[in-house]
């Protein structure tokens, strides 16, 4: 049956979307780096360096020391990855919004839904734009990730700090952030696609478009009988 089908798949929507926003605005990560001056008391062997979504890093600051005495200079980290990151999040919250209405819609209000076939022309219509919306935030997503992993790398952020650009200083990672929740935000993003898309068929199958195909496709059929 159709209708249980599209019914399971609005319920895969909100789930699969709540996962996609989840995993992504709700990440907060850590690296930690060291700073051992040829000075020791002045050496910091644990600096930690904390982020979040959505990711404006360029905001991220940290003090570190400067092996001149007790100096220490503040940094930055570097670039702003937001805007793909909002984006990806704004299209799954929008998803998950519009899927739990259509649910409510599919399961208290069908006749209505059905009524003049304008409630399935909106869904297929809907369904089209976030495909290709889950799909285009999916892959600035994919981008925008690899450039925060380049970016928190603790051997690139070493190379920002001015007492490690000294030979008698040492400077090393202690550890990088974790990445399997924004790994699994960017799977659950191109599933989220698959799913949309898939679905696109069997919501056009509720449209007077198929529909008028299979009735014009019947009486061909049974002219072709009569003669």
């Amino acid at each position: 049956d159709t209708f249980l089908f599209i019914t399971l798949t609005w319920n895969f929507c909100n789930i699969f979307a709540i996962f996609a926003f989840a995993t992504c605005g709700g990440y907060s990560g850590q690296l930690r780096v060291s700073v051992d001056c040829i000075n020791k008391s002045d050496s910091n062997l644990s600096i930690g360096i904390n982020f979040a979504y959505p990711f404006r890093l360029n905001r991220v600051e940290f003090d570190v020391p400067m092996c001149e005495g007790r100096r220490q200079e503040r940094l930055y980290l570097i670039g702003d990855f937001s805007s793909s990151a909002e984006f990806f999040v704004t299209i799954a919250v929008f998803s998950f919004l519009y899927s739990l209405l259509a649910t409510v819609v599919y399961i208290f209000f069908q006749n209505k839904y059905r009524e003049n076939n304008r409630g399935p022309l909106i869904d297929f219509i809907v369904m089209v734009v976030f495909s290709f919306m889950w799909l285009v935030s999916s892959s600035a997503w994919a981008k925008g990730l690899s450039d925060v992993k380049a970016a928190t790398d603790p051997d690139e952020v070493v190379l920002l700090m001015s007492a490690c650009k000294v030979q008698t200083n040492k400077c090393s990672s202690v550890y990088g952030p974790r990445w399997s929740g924004l790994n699994t935000s960017v799977v659950f993003g191109y599933l989220n696609f698959v799913l949309w898309a898939g679905n696109i068929w069997f919501v056009f199958k509720e449209t007077g478009w198929h529909k008028g195909d299979d009735a014009s496709e019947g009486r061909g059929k049974m002219k072709s009988l009569q003669k």
